[in-house]
């Protein structure tokens, strides 16, 4: 993001569009992750890898690799969010079962055996947040659940126990955003921490 704050109009929010990361917008996926990979060089592979694959993937650009690579394979990563071409927004979205973390979860473990398509994070330019950005992109995501095919979409958010999250500890997404966006909680193991799912298609 370039270090003067974009304009941000009063009804930006219905000029945003959402697209799946591909070869042809990877370099805008960059730009919205920038110098520090959104977080410490996580590159969204902190669900993806092993404990140690992701630790050594923090130096020499190995998580950012990994990632390309996935793009590069045609492979569902996730979805972006523009504002007049700027990337501002971000969310894992793919099989539950390329993410390895949830997978071996023991909080957040299958409730079922239906096919599921997983958010296990969520990234909003520092510029753009506390204005509804994560809503419009949770509803974003369902609309293009709805146009390839995906049912069940399932995402694990946090319920602050004390007052205001810190920003940095917000990237799993906060469940008020997806109460709002229209999931509903389908496991509370965790109490601050619940499973939540959005039925996309009713048939189940």
């Amino acid at each position: 993001m370039d270090s003067v704050s974009p304009t941000i109009d009063k009804d930006f929010l219905v000029e945003l569009r959402f697209e799946p990361l591909t070869k042809d917008n990877w370099n805008k996926f960059v730009e919205l992750f920038g110098v520090k990979g959104a977080c410490g060089n996580c590159w969204c592979m902190f669900y993806r890898l092993k404990k140690a694959d992701y630790i050594e993937g923090k130096i020499n650009d190995g998580n950012k690799n990994a990632m390309k690579q996935l793009v590069w394979n045609n492979q569902p990563t996730g979805l972006l969010g523009f504002y007049k071409d700027i990337p501002i927004a971000w969310c894992a979205f793919a099989p539950r079962e390329d993410f390895v973390k949830l997978e071996k979860s023991r909080i957040h473990k299958r409730i079922d055996d239906k096919p599921v398509w997983s958010v296990p994070c969520t990234f909003i330019a520092k510029d753009f947040r506390r204005h509804g950005v994560s809503v419009a992109l949770l509803k974003g995501l369902i609309k293009y659940a709805k146009e390839n095919g995906i049912k069940i979409i399932e995402a694990y958010p946090t319920i602050p126990t004390q007052g205001k999250l810190p920003d940095a500890f917000a990237w799993i997404g906060l469940y008020k955003s997806f109460e709002r966006a229209g999931f509903e909680i389908v496991d509370e193991t965790s109490k601050n921490r619940p499973m939540v799912r959005y039925y996309v298609d009713t048939l189940f």
